[in-house]
């Protein structure tokens, strides 16, 4: 029982340091009026911390691991929410159609492209 409430008590402090740099990102991103959604300054927040040794790995690395494993689990809403848009997707879905796979394949071979150049074999 003590080592279970051990392991809670640390992943309930990894998820609280994890919520706390994402409150920071969003506190930043309205306080400095940036263009960037503030969950997104958050990981990069995160991030830059990571890199400068401020946060260790292991300080959020479990709880992190836990919300990656679950993560598909935090789109049901917005899948459910899309059921509204049923007219949309009919009138559009073609064009929507092209634009995602535009959009997913482009960058996949942009980032191949610039990985091969920044590792000199172009």
């Amino acid at each position: 029982m003590t080592q279970r409430f051990v392991h809670c008590a640390k992943c309930l402090g990894q998820l609280g340091l994890l919520w706390g740099i994402s409150l920071a990102g969003r506190f930043l991103a309205e306080a400095l009026a940036l263009p960037v959604p503030g969950n997104v300054l958050g990981v990069l927040l995160l991030f830059g911390l990571l890199c400068l040794g401020v946060v260790k790995l292991e300080q959020v690395a479990e709880t992190a691991d836990f919300l990656l494993r679950h993560l598909v689990f935090f789109f049901i809403p917005i899948a459910v929410g899309l059921m509204d848009w049923g007219a949309t997707f009919a009138q559009y879905g073609l064009m929507l159609l092209v634009a995602v796979v535009i959009s997913s394949v482009l960058p996949f071979f942009a980032v191949g492209y610039l990985t091969l150049v920044f590792q000199g074999r172009r």
